[in-house]
Protein backbone atom coordinates (compact mmCIF):
# COMPACT_ATOMS: atom_id res chain seq x y z
CA UNK A 1 0.00 0.00 0.00
CA UNK A 2 1.61 3.40 -1.32
CA UNK A 3 1.85 5.97 1.66
CA UNK A 4 0.15 9.42 1.09
CA UNK A 5 2.22 12.37 0.80
CA UNK A 6 2.22 14.63 3.37
CA UNK A 7 0.87 18.03 2.57
CA UNK A 8 2.86 21.04 3.21
CA UNK A 9 2.73 22.71 6.75
CA UNK A 10 0.27 25.39 6.84
CA UNK A 11 2.19 28.84 7.22
CA UNK A 12 1.76 30.73 10.36
CA UNK A 13 -0.83 33.82 10.37
CA UNK A 14 1.88 36.57 9.72
CA UNK A 15 3.74 34.58 6.92
CA UNK A 16 0.51 34.26 5.54
CA UNK A 17 -0.05 37.77 5.28
CA UNK A 18 3.56 38.97 4.37
CA UNK A 19 3.03 36.30 1.09
CA UNK A 20 0.04 37.44 0.14
CA UNK A 21 0.89 41.22 0.44
CA UNK A 22 4.35 40.13 -2.19
CA UNK A 23 1.66 38.62 -4.40
CA UNK A 24 -0.84 41.18 -4.07
CA UNK A 25 1.47 44.20 -4.78
CA UNK A 26 2.23 44.02 -8.42
CA UNK A 27 -1.36 43.62 -9.12
CA UNK A 28 -2.10 46.98 -7.21
CA UNK A 29 0.65 48.83 -9.59
CA UNK A 30 -1.45 46.95 -12.97
CA UNK A 31 -4.96 47.79 -12.26
CA UNK A 32 -4.62 50.54 -9.72
CA UNK A 33 -8.53 51.31 -8.44
CA UNK A 34 -10.10 49.04 -10.13
CA UNK A 35 -8.60 46.14 -8.71
CA UNK A 36 -11.03 43.57 -7.54
CA UNK A 37 -11.33 41.05 -4.42
CA UNK A 38 -11.15 38.08 -7.04
CA UNK A 39 -8.01 39.24 -9.13
CA UNK A 40 -6.35 39.74 -5.32
CA UNK A 41 -7.11 36.41 -4.20
CA UNK A 42 -5.72 35.36 -8.25
CA UNK A 43 -2.87 37.51 -7.59
CA UNK A 44 -2.15 34.99 -4.00
CA UNK A 45 -3.00 31.77 -4.98
CA UNK A 46 -5.63 31.40 -2.24
CA UNK A 47 -9.30 31.97 -2.22
CA UNK A 48 -10.92 35.33 -1.75
CA UNK A 49 -12.01 33.63 1.78
CA UNK A 50 -8.81 33.28 2.88
CA UNK A 51 -7.97 36.92 2.07
CA UNK A 52 -10.29 38.10 4.21
CA UNK A 53 -9.70 35.78 7.03
CA UNK A 54 -6.27 36.86 7.24
CA UNK A 55 -6.79 40.44 7.14
CA UNK A 56 -10.38 41.14 7.73
CA UNK A 57 -11.40 43.07 4.78
CA UNK A 58 -10.16 44.77 1.48
CA UNK A 59 -9.20 48.11 2.25
CA UNK A 60 -7.14 46.86 5.29
CA UNK A 61 -4.94 44.74 2.89
CA UNK A 62 -4.63 47.75 0.45
CA UNK A 63 -3.14 50.07 3.21
CA UNK A 64 -0.61 46.79 4.70
CA UNK A 65 0.60 46.81 1.44
CA UNK A 66 0.84 50.29 0.32
CA UNK A 67 2.87 50.55 3.96
CA UNK A 68 5.06 47.71 2.26
CA UNK A 69 5.52 48.80 -1.12
CA UNK A 70 6.24 52.75 0.16
CA UNK A 71 8.65 51.67 2.65
CA UNK A 72 11.86 53.26 0.51
CA UNK A 73 14.85 50.75 1.72
CA UNK A 74 14.45 48.61 -1.45
CA UNK A 75 14.54 51.41 -3.60
CA UNK A 76 18.07 52.64 -2.04
CA UNK A 77 19.29 49.67 -2.03
CA UNK A 78 18.88 49.01 -5.77
CA UNK A 79 20.29 53.00 -6.39
CA UNK A 80 23.47 51.85 -4.39
CA UNK A 81 23.94 49.10 -6.64
CA UNK A 82 24.40 51.07 -9.85
CA UNK A 83 27.78 50.88 -10.73
CA UNK A 84 29.60 53.92 -10.32
CA UNK A 85 32.17 53.34 -13.42
CA UNK A 86 29.11 53.45 -15.89
CA UNK A 87 29.47 56.22 -18.29
CA UNK A 88 27.61 59.44 -16.81
CA UNK A 89 24.72 59.24 -19.27
CA UNK A 90 24.00 55.57 -18.21
CA UNK A 91 24.21 56.41 -14.84
CA UNK A 92 21.79 58.70 -15.00
CA UNK A 93 19.33 56.97 -17.21
CA UNK A 94 19.73 54.06 -14.47
CA UNK A 95 18.53 56.16 -11.49
CA UNK A 96 16.00 57.27 -13.76
CA UNK A 97 14.31 54.34 -14.48
CA UNK A 98 14.55 52.92 -11.24
CA UNK A 99 12.66 56.42 -10.22
CA UNK A 100 10.11 56.05 -13.08
CA UNK A 101 9.26 52.39 -11.92
CA UNK A 102 8.62 53.55 -8.63
CA UNK A 103 6.66 57.05 -9.43
CA UNK A 104 4.72 55.12 -11.15
CA UNK A 105 4.11 52.03 -8.81
CA UNK A 106 3.30 54.38 -6.04
CA UNK A 107 0.56 56.58 -8.21
CA UNK A 108 -0.73 52.99 -9.25
CA UNK A 109 -0.91 52.23 -5.54
CA UNK A 110 -2.52 55.14 -4.13
CA UNK A 111 -5.09 54.80 -6.64
CA UNK A 112 -5.45 51.15 -5.52
CA UNK A 113 -6.25 52.35 -2.04
CA UNK A 114 -8.81 55.27 -3.15
CA UNK A 115 -6.29 57.76 -1.82
CA UNK A 116 -4.74 59.73 -4.60
CA UNK A 117 -3.07 62.89 -4.07
CA UNK A 118 -2.45 61.53 -0.22
CA UNK A 119 -0.91 58.99 1.59
CA UNK A 120 -2.49 56.51 3.88
CA UNK A 121 -2.61 57.69 7.32
CA UNK A 122 0.14 55.68 8.90
CA UNK A 123 2.52 56.09 5.94
CA UNK A 124 1.52 59.74 6.17
CA UNK A 125 2.63 59.98 10.01
CA UNK A 126 5.10 58.08 9.72
CA UNK A 127 8.52 60.31 9.78
CA UNK A 128 10.81 59.84 6.96
CA UNK A 129 13.71 57.75 7.94
CA UNK A 130 17.19 59.59 6.75
CA UNK A 131 15.68 61.90 4.32
CA UNK A 132 18.90 62.80 2.50
CA UNK A 133 20.08 59.70 1.87
CA UNK A 134 18.34 59.46 -1.64
CA UNK A 135 20.46 62.53 -2.32
CA UNK A 136 24.17 61.00 -0.67
CA UNK A 137 23.73 58.00 -3.00
CA UNK A 138 22.99 59.25 -6.22
CA UNK A 139 25.71 61.96 -4.96
CA UNK A 140 27.81 59.43 -4.60
CA UNK A 141 27.31 58.03 -7.99
CA UNK A 142 27.85 60.89 -9.96
CA UNK A 143 31.24 62.01 -8.13
CA UNK A 144 33.45 60.46 -10.73
CA UNK A 145 32.26 63.00 -13.16
CA UNK A 146 32.70 66.02 -10.56
CA UNK A 147 34.77 67.60 -12.91
CA UNK A 148 32.35 67.90 -15.63
CA UNK A 149 29.55 68.96 -13.91
CA UNK A 150 28.09 72.53 -14.22
CA UNK A 151 25.61 72.43 -10.90
CA UNK A 152 26.65 71.59 -7.50
CA UNK A 153 27.02 67.95 -6.90
CA UNK A 154 24.10 67.58 -4.62
CA UNK A 155 21.89 69.39 -7.37
CA UNK A 156 21.77 66.56 -9.65
CA UNK A 157 19.48 63.99 -7.42
CA UNK A 158 16.34 66.45 -6.95
CA UNK A 159 17.12 67.51 -10.77
CA UNK A 160 16.59 63.90 -11.43
CA UNK A 161 13.87 63.13 -9.55
CA UNK A 162 11.87 65.96 -10.67
CA UNK A 163 11.92 64.50 -14.31
CA UNK A 164 11.49 61.07 -13.33
CA UNK A 165 8.31 62.54 -11.26
CA UNK A 166 6.82 64.46 -13.64
CA UNK A 167 7.01 61.74 -16.45
CA UNK A 168 5.51 59.39 -14.62
CA UNK A 169 1.84 60.83 -14.57
CA UNK A 170 -0.30 60.12 -16.86
CA UNK A 171 -2.03 63.37 -17.58
CA UNK A 172 1.51 64.89 -18.51
CA UNK A 173 2.34 62.32 -20.92
CA UNK A 174 -0.68 61.74 -23.40
CA UNK A 175 1.54 62.96 -26.33
CA UNK A 176 4.10 61.27 -26.18
CA UNK A 177 5.74 58.69 -23.39
CA UNK A 178 9.36 59.59 -22.99
CA UNK A 179 11.85 56.77 -23.24
CA UNK A 180 14.76 56.88 -20.43
CA UNK A 181 17.60 56.86 -22.60
CA UNK A 182 16.09 60.47 -24.35
CA UNK A 183 15.87 62.08 -21.28
CA UNK A 184 19.01 60.84 -19.52
CA UNK A 185 20.54 62.60 -22.97
CA UNK A 186 18.26 65.82 -21.78
CA UNK A 187 19.77 65.70 -18.43
CA UNK A 188 23.36 65.20 -19.16
CA UNK A 189 23.86 67.77 -22.57
CA UNK A 190 21.02 70.49 -22.51
CA UNK A 191 18.57 71.25 -25.14
CA UNK A 192 22.13 73.18 -26.83
CA UNK A 193 24.83 70.76 -26.85
CA UNK A 194 27.96 70.27 -24.24
CA UNK A 195 26.98 73.46 -22.21
CA UNK A 196 30.45 75.15 -22.11
CA UNK A 197 30.97 78.01 -21.11
CA UNK A 198 31.63 80.45 -23.59
CA UNK A 199 34.98 81.91 -22.09
CA UNK A 200 37.19 81.68 -18.69
CA UNK A 201 34.99 84.85 -17.07
CA UNK A 202 31.72 83.06 -17.56
CA UNK A 203 33.65 79.42 -16.30
CA UNK A 204 34.41 81.49 -12.99
CA UNK A 205 30.87 82.92 -12.79
CA UNK A 206 29.39 79.75 -12.84
CA UNK A 207 31.94 78.17 -10.40
CA UNK A 208 31.27 80.88 -8.31
CA UNK A 209 27.26 80.46 -8.72
CA UNK A 210 27.78 76.75 -8.18
CA UNK A 211 30.13 77.00 -5.04
CA UNK A 212 27.43 79.57 -3.41
CA UNK A 213 24.59 77.25 -4.67
CA UNK A 214 26.40 74.24 -2.66
CA UNK A 215 26.78 76.71 0.62
CA UNK A 216 22.97 77.03 0.37
CA UNK A 217 22.31 73.49 -0.07
CA UNK A 218 24.39 72.90 3.00
CA UNK A 219 22.58 75.65 5.23
CA UNK A 220 18.98 74.24 3.90
CA UNK A 221 19.96 70.58 4.78
CA UNK A 222 21.15 71.99 8.59
CA UNK A 223 17.89 73.94 8.93
CA UNK A 224 15.87 71.00 7.82
CA UNK A 225 18.02 68.16 10.44
CA UNK A 226 16.86 71.40 13.15
CA UNK A 227 13.18 71.07 12.11
CA UNK A 228 13.01 67.26 12.05
CA UNK A 229 14.64 67.34 15.78
CA UNK A 230 11.78 69.81 16.70
CA UNK A 231 9.34 67.43 14.89
CA UNK A 232 10.31 64.38 16.61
Amino acid sequence: MSKIPNRASPLPPEARKAAIIEAVIPAMIEHGAALTSRQIAEAAGVAEGTVFRAFGDKETLLREAAETYLDPAPLRARLAAVESSLPLEEKVCAVLTLLQQRFHGVISIMAATGRIGDAPPDVRQRTPERPWEYVSIVSALMKPELERLNVPLEDIAPYVRLIAFATSIPAFNQERVFDPRELSRLIVYGVAGGGEPEDEDAARAQAGHAASRGMASTEQRDEASTLQAVDA
